[in-house]
């Protein structure tokens, strides 16, 4: 394996593109400070588990700095966080996934099944977490090589749009030494000998201006290519053909997915690799280029190893809907398979080795973090090695008024501002007053009490109904700076609010 990827030592190389870079810091680098902070940018509330999920983040990197003999005893302690639907446990999982560096997956655990049974293996989270690594640490490698790669495109272009002039044929030998005199003399090729006794040949003064030309014609069309008047030209390149059909469609069963020998890549590299010409225009002929560039200036037996080290002591696992796989022990029926779910998730959370198609990757060091809402069965309701794997235990509150009102106002992604987003895009401005968005909160708070408490998401089927009209019509609509106030939020949703028949259907 690879050595851990960062000490404090070890300086990043500088990425390509910088700005973006900022944006997206490592999760692991940031304190726990600032990755609630990073949080707060988009969920209200739930200070108790950001600071959860913080500190067991940053303990990963704790953990790196600590010495070789004890770093392997120090375990993660992986998280289980309680809540009613819609408080903000899927989304906490949804921005930590932003934050780059670290490989990230997030399952569902209602899709896997006991082993024996139609469905996933729960050993798969970690196979598709291996390929999330693997796409991460190649497209950093890529992004180190792209100038370059970009470069090497620029220049088989080139010589697509002009080709190499043909090598001058040698001249026929002489048929006798003695022959020909002076004018075979003057035939033959003349060659410099340097210093160093490295011999060329002289060029004939003809050659020597083709040449000139052809340089100063290839730096004419490289200037070309550089402001962008040849994007449309249509040049012919040779490429490789991706896959073979009927290959692809032999996919393994599910439950079976990953061995260490996939026997599809096998079949493909045993079969010749085909070739066909394309006439493409120069811009999708450039990505083609660059793409081919990369795959040969990145090495992917060193990507492999990255990414199975950042896996092994980097990976974090998200599994959502954890209570769907609890249920009263010893039932019989359609939960007979929920347990054993349960069982074949024990040695994977606890740490056991598990087989891909890269390697073997063992999971001790994997930080998992649970969540469900936990309304008909209860924590206790896991079998009790499960329970124990997840020592943090966070609980999540249901979301009030005043916070449906923070939701609606302080995230950089609120609904109000993708909404007003989507009406300018037909060249329309939405507004709502504050009163108005107290409304909005206030209905959405009465349906979760007076129905089903689906937190936050109330919101989506309130703003919904309330736009309906709107964006419906916006295209034609007379007044382009639409205000939504309180009293309008109420005349828009009254009929709906005080029949309850349509509210139980529609909000």
């Amino acid at each position: 394996m690879a050595e851990p990827t960062r000490t404090p030592g070890d300086e990043a190389p500088p990425p390509a593109q910088a700005p973006a870079e900022e944006q997206l810091p490592w999760l692991e680098e940031l304190p726990p400070r600032k990755i609630v902070a990073e949080l707060d940018r988009y969920i209200v509330g739930q200070e108790v588990a950001k600071r959860a999920v913080a500190i067991a983040v940053r303990n990963r990197w704790r953990r790196a700095q600590t010495p070789e003999d004890i770093r392997d005893e120090i375990m993660p302690n992986n998280i289980i966080m309680i809540g009613p639907t819609g408080v903000g446990k899927t989304e906490i999982a949804r921005r930590l996934a932003r934050l780059a560096g670290a490989p990230f997956l997030k399952v569902e655990a209602s899709k896997f099944t006991e082993v024996g049974y139609v469905g996933r293996d729960v050993e798969s989270m970690v196979r598709e977490l291996v390929d999330v690594a693997i796409n991460m640490v190649r497209t950093e490698r890529e992004d180190e090589v792209y100038p370059e790669a970009e470069a090497r495109a620029e220049e088989r272009l080139l010589d697509l749009l002009l080709p190499p002039t043909p090598p001058a044929p040698l001249p026929p030998p002489a048929s006798r030494p003695g022959d020909g005199g002076r004018e075979a003399g003057e035939s033959r090729p003349l060659f410099v000998v340097s210093s160093k006794g490295d011999v060329t040949s002289k060029p004939a003064e003809a050659d020597t201006e083709a040449q000139e030309r052809r340089r100063r014609s290839r730096e004419k069309l490289r200037q070309q290519l550089k402001e962008g008047k040849l994007e449309e030209r249509e040049v012919e390149i040779e490429v490789q053909q991706q896959g073979f059909p009927m290959l692809e469609m032999m996919q393994p069963p599910q439950g079976m997915e990953g061995p260490d020998v996939n026997f599809t890549e096998w079949l493909q590299e045993m079969m010749p690799k085909k070739k066909k010409r394309r006439t493409v225009h120069l811009h999708e002929a450039r990505r083609i280029l660059v793409d081919e560039e990369l795959k040969k200036l990145v090495d992917m037996d060193d990507v492999v190893n990255e990414a199975l080290d950042r896996v092994e002591n980097h990976g974090v696992i998200f599994i959502d809907e954890l209570d769907k796989i609890a249920g009263e022990r010893g039932t019989v029926g359609p939960d007979v398979s929920r347990e054993g779910v349960q069982r074949d998730l024990l040695p994977i959370v606890e740490g056991s080795t598990v087989q891909t198609r890269y390697g073997y990757v063992r999971t001790d060091h994997i930080l998992f973090i649970a969540a469900g809402a936990f309304h008909v069965s209860k924590p206790s309701d896991l079998i009790p090695e499960l329970q124990g794997r997840f020592p943090i235990r966070v609980e999540l509150q249901p979301l009030t008024e005043e916070d449906f009102v923070r939701i609606m106002t302080e995230p950089e992604n609120a609904l109000t501002k993708q909404y007003a987003a989507l009406c300018a895009a037909e060249g329309a401005t939405l507004e709502f007053t504050l009163d108005g968005i107290k409304e909005i909160a206030r209905i959405a708070a009465k349906a979760n009490e007076r129905m089903e408490n689906i937190g936050a998401r109330r919101l989506h089927t309130v703003m919904t109904t309330l736009l309906d009209e709107v964006l419906f019509s916006l295209p034609d609509f007379p007044e382009k700076h639409i205000v939504f106030d309180g009293q309008k939020v109420r005349d828009r949703l009254a009929r709906i609010v005080d029949d309850e028949d349509l509210r139980r259907y529609i909000l």
